[in-house]
């Protein structure tokens, strides 16, 4: 006990000695039980500004679980995720706050309206310029369970604590205060922490902050852990029976983790752990604290993302350069949070670059010949593929490629919480990676790892923002980067070179270089002979064109960005022979299976097909010629010749389209093409199929979080039918062209759905013109509710009055454009006519007036029982011709496996009675299914798209 005493009483000691401008101090009381902590707090912020603050904020993340409309709980909703929502009320955490004191005196405070987790409270007495306030707390944590974010109260009964307790927001001349939306990116300003936690004695606290002290209660059977640290902005704290943290001491810093493979014995992973601490030091200079703590779920919220996730047994890369990734990135963005103190949501880019950046410098160092498919490069038949070729850091390029090609890649100084998933995981990183390591070569004057190591040396333990940074590195190199922060950093604008024209005299050769694009971003011109390098020359600042003259030699041809540093946006015209023809430039290559794309050849796909096309082809073979690669392109061909093995026929389908991306504006999509194919609809029955479109897509270019999508089409779709001997079927209709105009608005959310749709056909004998809206909520009583609206009416109607095939359809349209997915587009009985796609009428049951030639107006809707399974109800008026309207309606069970996805559909009344009584109920049952796999892809998409 003397001992103890002692060192509580250096402790204090110390403590009071410190000259840190901010204090926090922590007595903690853990229940296991009800998963609370009651905390005690003060607080001791010091006013560094020239303001006179009257009212001050305060961060409690804790609190952004309460409800279901916190901004965290939206947050939630935009990823598609239902697991908040659908929580019941006890697995939400919140915070009860009995006070908040200065000088003895409880003050008055609220939470923001619009920030159910900052806290405004004011103050007793104006706070001046260079003065601290010192607030005293009292308040219960309810802990959230950990399923939301993977921090909070475990399903082992265990604590997983980040950013838990209360602390002061950030002020500058202007509070920087916002909600948790997990994303891991609270800004607060460096303090000393003091936390005395006491728990159940059969637990155990990890933290990055220094033990002092272990004080255990038997009679209570509970601990007292003592815990501090100097200048911390994390406090990150696992409270567990059973902790798997392992401890390695090495000459820079105690490295705590439990992030680990399978396979790599204890002793294999100390020295690769204090091989990465070595490098760290090495690259950003010393750690300011003597632990570092990573753990298994920051590595689970930003992981090695491509072949990495693939399951143990078919991983391509050994077990130590696996253990080593996992580590060093998660170290990596341990480290320069801890350091950089910068703010997390607004100024993220920075911090996330460096990682990528010394994530590429450390394959390159230690294991330069690793590949982009590791050991895969080497099987036999995927060696054959450009991706075998690639080197490991390709991938950073690539991933940002993808969603820039996509036109849906933001800007790098955009807010953390207006990035879509995609960008604010993975693509935004990656390009701030490869901008450092591009700014990294054009900035031959300097060396940029020792510019970056400086900055953060200079920087470290201090606030700094971007401008901070710019400044210092314009102040090592003479080179002009005005390029990369204008540019690179806060534009959406691409890098897109090419060679336009080479002509050669008798002494010289004249290179003209195009900018495609509006920027003033350096391309590297590399000068070849025999395919060895022979020169590289820099060109900044070009404008629409530059001619570079140059002495005439044995160059034989030049090629933008050779060694692919830049992140250029396209790349497939950046190779120009001197003397040569087109295919002299770039070869014609025929590959097998979609691969990446070689820039340096012209690609052709062939892809062997085998596939179930339905009931009338059976089983066909064929193969698909086309030129799509992993990387999306603007112009995309496909050919796809089949031979049928049931109808023994020949079919297939072909399209070419092309698409605008258009950048910085709400119209941002304009694709336009051609499809066409021949295909059986029927037993000897083929429709061929001729259809030219334009489609115009707009979207919110100031939210791309925003799902909600404006789609306008316009085509023309030309059917031709083939009826054999054989048929089973009557076509009473002859060939007809469909001119059709839609208009859709689509807001997919997973809590609000809705969609709006109109539709005008016209053609020779008919025109006709409908509206249909849907509406999805998830109520925050967990009720699904969904309504559907239809309402569509003949303008004009010539054809045949006793064909129904262009007729309005109450539960199963003929669908004569060809849009719909059927598995037996024909069947009148049987399993695959009991397949429904909710589409005009949208009715389940197969009632008496299923077609109307004139008009019709129906109504869906469904609403939740238990879970998944559903009551569904459907009423509305049909019209035909000589006929007066009539009323019709069906009732029943829905089973909602999957939403548009996989439904089953149990009739129980309409019309025609009690059907559930009626023969042959089965035949009845109705279910959706859908077996495309690019729709099913959607699921996954949607996340984070």
């Amino acid at each position: 006990m003397n001992k103890l005493l002692l060192i509580l009483f250096i402790y204090i000691g110390f403590c009071s000695t410190s000259v840190a401008q901010n204090k926090i101090d922590i007595e903690a009381i853990v229940d296991v039980e009800t998963k609370t902590i009651s905390i005690n707090q003060t607080i001791v912020y010091e006013n560094t500004t020239n303001d006179v603050l009257n009212d001050i904020y305060l961060n409690d993340w804790n609190n952004s679980f309460s409800n279901k409309s916190t901004p965290l709980a939206k947050r939630f909703e935009e990823e598609f995720s239902t697991k908040f929502h659908l929580a019941k009320s006890e697995a939400r955490g919140f915070t009860l706050i009995t006070s908040i004191a200065e000088n003895g005196n409880n003050l008055n405070f609220n939470y923001l309206t619009e920030h159910p987790d900052v806290i405004k409270v004011n103050l007793e007495n104006p706070l001046q310029p260079g003065a601290s306030y010192q607030l005293k707390l009292s308040y219960i944590l309810v802990l959230p369970d950990a399923t939301f974010t993977d921090y909070g109260f475990t399903k082992t009964k265990d604590f997983e604590l980040k950013y838990w307790y209360i602390t002061p927001t950030v002020y500058d001349g202007k509070w920087h205060y916002y909600s948790n939306k997990n994303l891991g990116d609270l800004f607060v300003p460096k303090a000393d922490i003091d936390i005395v936690i006491t728990h159940p004695m059969n637990y155990a606290v990890t933290s990055e902050l220094d033990i002092v002290s272990l004080k255990p209660d038997v009679k209570s059977r509970t601990q007292t852990t003592i815990l501090t640290g100097l200048d911390r902005v994390d406090s990150y704290l696992s409270l567990r029976k059973f902790p798997q943290y392992t401890y390695v001491q090495t000459d820079d810093l105690i490295l705590i983790s439990n992030i680990n493979e399978k396979g790599l014995a204890p002793s294999e992973r100390a020295i690769l752990t204090d091989k990465i601490a070595r490098f760290l030091t090495d690259k950003l200079g010393a750690y300011p604290h003597r632990r570092l703590l990573v753990s298994r779920i920051e590595y689970n919220k930003n992981p090695l993302y491509g072949l990495n996730q693939l399951p143990d047994f078919l991983r391509p890369f050994p077990d130590n350069f696996q253990y080593e990734l996992k580590l060093l990135k998660t170290s990596l963005k341990k480290y320069l949070d801890n350091t950089l103190l910068l703010n997390p949501r607004k100024e993220h880019w920075l911090s996330e670059g460096i990682q990528i950046y010394y994530m590429m410098k450390y394959v390159e160092e230690y294991y330069p010949d690793t590949k982009l498919l590791g050991d895969l490069a080497n099987v036999w038949g995927i060696r054959a593929f450009h991706a075998s070729d690639l080197d490991f850091n390709f991938q950073y390029f690539l991933y940002f490629m993808e969603i820039a090609r996509k036109n849906r890649d933001q800007p790098l100084s955009t807010s953390k919480d207006s990035l879509i998933k995609f960008n604010s995981n993975i693509a935004g990183k990656y390009k701030a990676g490869v901008g450092l390591n591009y700014l990294d070569d054009f900035t031959d004057d300097i060396q940029l790892t020792e510019v970056i190591k400086s900055f953060i040396e200079t920087n470290k333990l201090q606030p700094i923002t971007i401008a901070d940074f710019e400044s210092f590195l314009k102040s090592k190199t003479a080179k002009d980067i005005d390029w990369f922060f204008k540019d690179y950093i806060d534009s959406r604008e691409k890098i897109d070179f090419t060679i336009k024209t080479i002509e050669t005299t008798e002494d010289s050769i004249k290179v003209t270089v195009k900018n495609k694009r509006n920027n003033s971003m350096p391309i590297p011109l590399f000068k070849l002979s025999k395919d060895s390098v022979t020169e590289k020359i820099w060109l900044e600042n070009i404008k629409d064109t530059r001619i570079i003259s140059l002495p005439k030699d044995n160059t034989d041809k030049f090629v933008i960005d050779y060694n692919n540093v830049v992140p250029e946006f396209n790349q497939r015209d950046n190779h120009k022979a001197v003397n040569g023809s087109f295919l002299n430039n770039k070869p014609l290559q025929f590959r097998l299976f979609k691969d990446i794309e070689d820039p340096n050849y012209n690609q052709v796909f062939f892809m062997p097909l085998a596939e179930f096309n339905n009931i009338y082809d059976g089983l066909t073979f064929g193969a698909k010629v086309y030129n799509k690669t992993i990387l999306r392109k603007r112009l995309n061909y496909r050919f796809s010749p089949q031979y049928a093995t049931k109808s023994k026929s020949l079919t297939g389908t072909s399209s070419i389209f092309y698409t605008h991306n258009i950048e910085n504006k709400n119209l941002f999509d304009i694709t336009y093409g051609v499809y066409a194919g021949y295909q059986s609809f029927a037993e000897d029955a083929f429709f061929t199929t001729l259809r030219p479109s334009i489609s115009f897509t707009f979207r919110n270019d100031d939210d791309f979080r925003s799902d909600q999508l404006d789609n306008i089409l316009a085509r023309y779709i030309s059917i031709n039918r083939d009826v054999g001997v054989n048929a089973v079927i009557d076509v009473d209709e002859p060939d007809y062209g469909v001119f059709n105009l839609r208009y859709t608005h689509f807001n997919p959310g997973i809590i609000n759905y809705s969609k709006f749709t109109t539709d005008f056909q016209i053609a020779d004998r008919f025109s006709k013109l409908s509206v249909n809206y849907e509406f999805r909520k998830l109520t925050k009583s967990n009720r699904n509710i969904n309504l559907r609206l239809f309402a569509g009416a003949f303008l004009k109607n010539s054809t045949d009055p006793f064909s129904n095939y262009f007729s309005f359809a109450l539960d199963r349209p003929t669908d004569y454009l060809f849009d719909l997915n059927y598995l037996g587009r024909s069947e009148a009985a049987g399993f695959f006519s009991q397949q429904i796609i909710i589409a005009e009428g949208g009715f389940k049951s197969k009632l008496d007036t299923p077609f109307a030639n004139q008009w019709m107006t129906t109504a869906n809707f469904s609403t939740s029982i238990w879970r998944y399974i559903q009551a569904y109800g459907d009423a509305g008026l049909v019209k035909n011709k000589y006929d007066s309207a009539k009323f019709v309606y069906d009732s029943g069970i829905r089973l909602n496996l999957v939403e548009d996805y996989f439904e089953i559909y149990f009739p129980v009344y309409s019309n025609l009675g009690w059907e559930i009584a009626q023969p042959n109920y089965g035949e009845r049952i109705r279910f959706i299914i859908t077996a495309d796999p690019q729709v099913l892809l959607g699921l996954f998409r949607r996340k984070w798209y």
